[in-house]
């Protein structure tokens, strides 16, 4: 779609459109500032089954994007015939929900003959750090920890990034839903372990993560399946062991490495900033550890609200934004993607 340099707004008025998972969600910027930010979730209902049923997901999403987005434009004060883009994630995620928030973006955008920008949903996330601090620009050091993706990446400009590595197997987001489902704790896994762990300590052993020596090369398999081993052969054995330990036990393995590698690639690039996306990094002690290590090393931390941390339409709005700029804008053939490689639209 063609959109001339010449009619793009220095502060366009984006509403952003999430569905890939089982938040509907609908957020309106205006430039870097956020003017609403709404969620409808069916975790509650998924909890029931231990986790997302993609049909489930699929039929709450269309039942609700329609309130969701008439509420996120009331709270913003505007009318939708002020917007300039829609942005909506079209991959990755579950590919009927997916479809829904898409062809629901694709006949608001057409309807008002305005600008349609599809959004990775990853980038999204990477994106959220903006709307944190609107000052914030190119170059710094990113941490992405999701249920997908865990890696370290190098953000060049605003529409580019290098990745220097990451998880060679299980994202960390992954490894705290099977472990907690191990602990016989409910969806979703990561807050329920996070709470667990603040009622134990570290002792248990666990496996290093490195892949290979030294870079960004890591292992979350092998350290689920180190927690999971442990587990059965207590329970085997008939022999005492404490949850709580277990649980802060794996939390520390599995986002120490995260916060350390990150402050050393920080460093390593020439960064002076640090930013964090994804679900896990609403996890507190990642928050409090990274915030320290970036304080001992003199980085400066940008970190999104925890809101923004988990899926969210403001980060899609934010990503739009920033799409907006660069003029790459979305035929209306775009098409939903269940998968898309790190780093590649």
């Amino acid at each position: 779609m063609k959109f001339e340099p010449e009619k793009r707004k220095k502060e366009p008025l984006i509403l952003g459109i999430e569905t890939s998972c089982d938040e509907t969600a609908a957020a309106v910027i205006r430039g870097r500032t956020l003017l609403s930010d709404e969620i409808a979730s069916s975790a509650s209902i998924q909890a029931e089954y231990g986790g997302v049923v993609p049909e489930i997901a699929s039929r709450m999403h269309l039942n609700a994007v329609d309130d969701v987005v008439a509420r996120a434009l009331e709270r913003a004060g505007v009318v939708k015939e002020s917007l300039d883009a829609v942005a909506v994630t079209y991959g990755a995620g579950l590919l009927g929900a997916l479809l829904v928030g898409l062809s629901f973006a694709k006949g608001f955008a057409f309807g008002l003959d305005i600008p349609l920008i599809g959004v990775n949903h990853i980038r999204g996330h990477l994106a959220a750090a903006y709307l944190e601090d609107s000052s914030l620009t190119p170059p710094f050091f990113t941490l992405l920890a999701s249920g997908g993706h865990t890696a370290f990446l190098y953000t060049e400009t605003e529409t580019r990034f290098r990745c220097l590595g990451g998880t060679v197997d299980d994202a960390a987001g992954e490894a705290f839903d099977k472990v907690a489902r191990v602990l016989s704790l409910p969806y979703p896994g990561g807050p329920q372990i996070e709470a667990l762990a603040r009622q134990g300590n570290p002792v248990v052993p666990m496996p290093k993560m490195f892949k290979g020596e030294g870079g960004y090369r890591l292992s979350y398999s092998g350290l689920k399946t180190a927690v999971i081993n442990y587990c059965h052969t207590k329970q085997q054995r008939g022999e005492a062991w404490n949850r709580a330990d277990v649980a802060a036990s794996f939390q520390r393995a599995a986002l120490d490495i995260l916060v350390r590698k990150t402050v050393e690639g920080a460093l390593a690039c020439g960064c002076s900033t640090v930013t964090a996306g994804g679900g896990v990094a609403a996890n507190g002690y990642l928050r409090e550890e990274l915030k320290s290590a970036c304080e001992k090393a003199g980085l400066r931390l940008v970190l999104p609200v925890r809101a923004h941390c988990t899926d969210n339409a403001a980060m899609i709005a934010a990503e739009g934004l920033l799409q907006y700029r660069a003029g790459n804008f979305s035929e209306f053939s775009l098409n939903a993607r269940a998968s898309i490689p790190l780093g590649t639209d």
